[in-house]
């Protein structure tokens, strides 16, 4: 049976994970990609998810050989994402976890690789439940560096937390490989929740993998149970 160590801190990915906008990310690759009578795959989206969008743009760009530049294609994308983003929604389970997690005041922080732009966009509809992650970190932070699978966004995010946690006391919830990769390299458990597609061998780093987020228990990591 696996051992889980007990936690005092969550940090939690957005794309793919608490919000749908994998699959909004992917209709406007999909849409770029087919101009020039090219596939965006899911083996290619599982090696960008997780980037920052120049990295993710170069890295589609060099794959599909497409005549784009790096601006030229995220300035095509943003036209397709101001339109989409909008319109995500919240992914099953999420609501209640955190909801549950906040009454119990365990500290929560956001650690996702979209800009401060691109977050506003997608949260338009989901104003108030994301306030109860105060603590936010984006991939357009200055002290983030590096995007995942380098842990810097997650070591950045824990110490924003007043308490300043050891590494070992954070979970990460995360949807993709990189951010997967990314949380142990910060030396924190993950729980990954990834999409139905992916091929789970690809991540025995991952303390735990669950189909959605409606089957975490959160006592198995020492968080107060739902009752």
């Amino acid at each position: 049976m696996a051992y889980f160590k007990p936690v005092t801190h969550v940090l939690f990915d957005m794309d793919g994970l608490l919000l749908n906008t994998e699959d909004l990310y992917t209709i406007g690759f999909e849409n770029i990609a087919s101009r020039y009578g090219k596939k965006f795959t899911f083996e290619l989206k599982c090696k960008i998810m997780g980037q920052h969008s120049r990295e993710f743009a170069g890295n589609i760009i060099k794959e599909l050989d497409l005549p784009l530049t790096v601006d030229e294609f995220l300035v095509e994308t943003r036209k397709i994402f101001a339109e989409l983003f909008p319109q995500c929604k919240i992914m099953p389970g999420v609501e209640k976890l955190i909801k549950h997690l906040s009454k119990h005041k365990i500290p929560m922080g956001l650690a996702t690789s979209s800009s401060k732009e691109t977050y506003d966009m997608k949260i338009t509809r989901h104003q108030e439940f994301f306030k109860l992650l105060p603590y936010k970190t984006y991939g357009s932070d200055p002290d983030v560096h590096r995007g995942k699978p380098n842990p810097d966004i997650f070591l950045v995010a824990a110490a924003k937390f007043p308490q300043k946690p050891a590494p070992e006391t954070c979970l990460v919830f995360e949807d993709s490989l990189n951010g997967v990769k990314a949380a142990v390299a910060a030396g924190m458990q993950v729980v990954m929740v990834p999409d139905p597609r992916f091929d789970r061998s690809l991540a025995p780093q991952a303390t735990l993998i669950l189909d959605s987020m409606e089957d975490f228990r959160p006592e198995i990591f020492g968080l107060p149970r739902f009752y």
